[in-house]
């Protein structure tokens, strides 16, 4: 054993110093075999010089301490081990070497084991306990003993160095510290504006001036750092900030906003999904401070950088509600649709647009599908507010871009954010648009996969613009889009919305509160019939029709124009209707054409009612596209059936069709009564449907078929929607009762400059009480 750096006197004498020195028990034996089944025991400590006689300290005071501690390491060296071959002749030298090197008896791993448990259970035993287990172990009193002794001197040394090793981390920080702040010492800075202490006095005009730059630094620094935020870059990818102790506070709620300061600097996309460093060098957010473009009423400075701390708490909140379920999600609708338990949500996340107003109620679903559209082709339509709208025309009225805050990186859309405003509708005169202002931000993770969240900014915009009261807002919302292999796209859809309930009329408060008309259900399935539809027109396969894919491209455009002026014709602002008359569930708007917007020149009326039916929505589709019993509410079906000269499916599902219609007269003999078409547009789901018509020119038709232009087509477009009431003694959306939506849209006069007569009104209103009461006495309705 060494001890101190010095052999000691005998080689197979062991020595054991205070808690100063190193403690080893080891074996002197020729092949150098342990003792103990634990490693080593040892304090690590270094070498110590010049000790002179302290190697032979334990044996000049055997009384000691040390002597003491020496004899009780012999005792467990003799009662641990057990000595092959040993025999009484312990004068001969000779012979007790050749003892000496015999193998040990080492603990089995049995026994070893059972001294574990039992250090564990108590690692201080008294006589009676180590008599016991060395009787169960076959082991002695004297062996059970210095085996703890020798386990517990382990457990120390191992937490002191643990020790040792935290105190020098502490030691070192401070000795840097120390030198921080020494070098401080050398050049004292300012606290106020960050500048160079200078001494002396200095003028008032060139302290604000100092004080004016320290916060424009600090400005640039906070941007800095939001930038590393919202496009997912690390600190080493960006210059570092101008200063380092910003003493602005990022948080939101400075300006309006709550619950974002829970986004603290370091947190980045939740549950693995990291957006990754796919950015430039440069941020392109545009410059912070000034108001968003056409925002009326503007004249106060806006930080933009808002909307990019905005946006990245509502990225984060969407990834988390679209990878989460049970116990915040439950199923509640038809197919995949689940309902958001509002309890749950509470719990896990802050408002971050603001504590919902008393008098709002919530919507909120999700649903996930598969769609035939790859990920990059939705997220251009997405971001383009035209191809959003032709992607989803029951859905939204109108939308357009009012600033975009970041155009993305290098051409993608990764990154880009915009501020937007959209109305979001269903075909009922009794469901008020809901107008809102957004921002949208699309985010790229890996090749293959997006993700767009929509976030409501009205109640910001407001304070400082002064607009009408907000009755709707639009809480984190929109898809998680990842590219599957057979080309088709896995979408996630997440519909969170707070609005006033008070302006919707009663018989569609269900309906609203289900999450069917505006629910994430409801989008998906609007997305998978148009991406059907799309496939259906560009495929070619096994259609023996004559008419030319050119030809069914017009067709389709002029049919989703039609469907889409219907459903402003209902509810939407987007034409600039006049409401001239709202009362009894029936809505009369007039507006102005000139031609330019797809409608014939002059004054057009638009008539509308909602009635509720007491047969089911499917039935009531079956009823008004068949053929045979269009009679009881089309009075061009008076002198027969409709014949059909075109059908062209939009998908696999048989309700969602477009056709062309020729009337019995023009396909009579006597043609000369007529010549016009009639082109319809039937879609339908377990979620509602749309029948759309409108008569059109026999001979501009025939050039749309042909393969030309359908833009300068005019249509004037009638029709019907059709919805499940969702009353409770109605059951689910498949049966019971449905609400009846009627629409005409009728030219009063060629003049522009023409007023609306009350002739006129009187006109419209009866031709929808006709249409009512021929669709009620055809499904026998009392």
């Amino acid at each position: 054993m060494s001890f101190g750096g010095f052999p000691s006197k005998s080689s197979g004498e062991n020595m054991v110093a205070d808690g100063l020195f190193s403690y080893n028990v080891m074996s002197t034996a020729a092949n150098s075999m342990q003792m103990f089944s634990s490693p080593p025991l040892s304090l690590a400590l270094p070498k110590m010089e010049n000790l002179g006689g302290m190697g032979l300290l334990g044996e000049s005071h055997e009384g000691g301490l040390i002597g003491r501690m020496r004899e009780d390491e012999l005792e467990s060296r003799s009662g641990s081990d057990n000595f092959e071959g040993a025999s009484g002749d312990d004068d001969n030298p000779t012979h007790n070497k050749a003892s000496k090197r015999k193998k040990y008896h080492r603990h089995t791993a049995f026994q070893i084991q059972e001294l574990e448990a039992s250090f564990k259970d108590n690692p201080h035993p008294d006589e009676k306990a180590r008599l016991e287990l060395g009787k169960r172990l076959s082991l002695e009193g004297r062996q059970v003993k210095f085996w703890f002794q020798n386990r517990r001197t382990q457990m120390k040394t191992q937490l002191e160095r643990h020790e040792n090793s935290i105190l020098k981390q502490e030691n070192d920080k401070l000795r840097i510290e120390n030198i921080a702040m020494k070098e401080a010492m050398r050049s004292p800075m300012c606290e106020n504006c960050g500048s160079p202490a200078i001494l002396g006095d200095v003028p008032i005009e060139q302290h604000h001036l100092m004080i004016e730059n320290a916060r424009l630094k600090d400005e640039l620094s906070r941007l800095h750092h939001l930038g590393d935020k919202f496009l997912g870059r690390t600190n080493g990818s960006m210059p570092p900030p101008l200063m380092s102790n910003s003493s602005l506070d990022l948080s939101v709620g400075r300006n309006g906003f709550v619950g974002m300061n829970s986004m603290d600097a370091g947190t980045g996309i939740p549950l693995g999904l990291d957006f990754g460093n796919r950015m430039s060098n440069s941020f392109p957010i545009m410059p912070p401070n000034g108001p968003p473009m056409n925002m009326v009423n503007s004249s106060a400075p806006f930080d933009k950088s808002l909307f990019v701390e905005l946006a990245m708490a509502g990225i984060n909140e969407l990834i988390k509600l679209a990878q989460l379920d049970s116990p915040l999600w439950f199923r509640s609708l038809e197919g995949n649709g689940e309902s958001l338990n509002l309890e749950e949500y509470s719990k896990m996340f802050s408002p971050c647009i603001g504590v919902k107003p008393n008098h709002f109620v919530t919507e909120a679903t999700r649903a996930t599908c598969n769609v035939m559209i790859n990920s990059m082709q939705l997220v251009e339509a997405l971001m383009d507010p035209k191809q959003w709208t032709e992607l989803f025309p029951w859905n939204i009225g109108s939308a357009s871009i009012l600033d975009i805050i970041s155009p993305g990186m290098a051409g993608s859309k990764n990154g880009m954010l915009q501020l937007m405003q959209a109305e979001f509708q269903i075909p009922s005169p009794l469901v008020p648009v809901r107008q809102v202002k957004l921002i949208r931000f699309c985010k790229q993770h890996g090749e293959d996969m997006w993700a767009v969240v929509d976030i409501s900014v009205d109640s910001l915009l407001h304070a400082i613009t002064g607009n009408v009261p907000v009755h709707c807002r639009r809480l984190p919302s929109g898809c998680i889009v990842q590219d599957t292999p057979n080309g088709y796209s896995k979408v996630t859809w997440i519909e969170h919305t707070e609005y006033d309930e008070r302006i919707t009329h009663q018989l569609y408060r269900p309906l609203l509160r289900s999450g069917i008309a505006f629910g994430a259900q409801k989008w998906l399935s609007n997305l998978h019939r148009q991406c059907e539809l799309f496939a259906s027109i560009m495929s070619s396969g096994g259609d023996n029709s004559v008419v030319p894919p050119s030809g069914k491209k017009g067709i389709v455009k002029l049919a989703q124009r039609m469907t889409r002026a219907f459903c402003s014709g209902i509810c939407s602002t987007v034409d600039e209707w006049e409401v001239v008359q709202d009362a009894d569930n029936t809505k009369l708007m007039t507006r102005k054409s000139s031609g330019n917007s797809g409608a014939p020149p002059g004054v057009i009326l638009s008539a509308s009612t909602t009635e509720w039916m007491p047969v089911s929505p499917q039935h009531l589709l079956d009823f008004l596209q068949d053929e045979k019993t269009r009679s009881h509410w089309d009075v061009l079906s008076q002198d027969g059936p409709m014949r059909s000269m075109l059908r062209l499916p939009k998908g696999h599902n048989p309700d969602n069709y477009i056709s062309i219609l020729q009337t019995s007269a023009a396909a009579s003999a006597d043609a000369n009564q007529s010549n016009v078409l009639i082109l319809q547009e039937t879609s339908g789901d377990s979620l509602g449907a749309v029948v759309v018509h409108a008569a059109v020119p026999a001979a501009e038709m025939d050039v749309v078929m042909s393969g030309g232009d359908p833009a300068g087509v005019p249509i004037l477009p009638s029709g019907f929607a059709i919805f499940p009431d969702c009353f409770p003694e109605s059951g689910n959306s498949g049966g019971g009762g449905s609400l009846l939506s009627i629409g005409f849209q009728i030219l009063v006069s060629n003049l522009p400059a023409a007023q609306l007569t009350v002739e006129s009104v009187n006109t419209v209103k009866s031709l929808i009480a006709r249409t009512h009461q021929g669709i009620k006495g055809g499904l026998q309705c009392n």
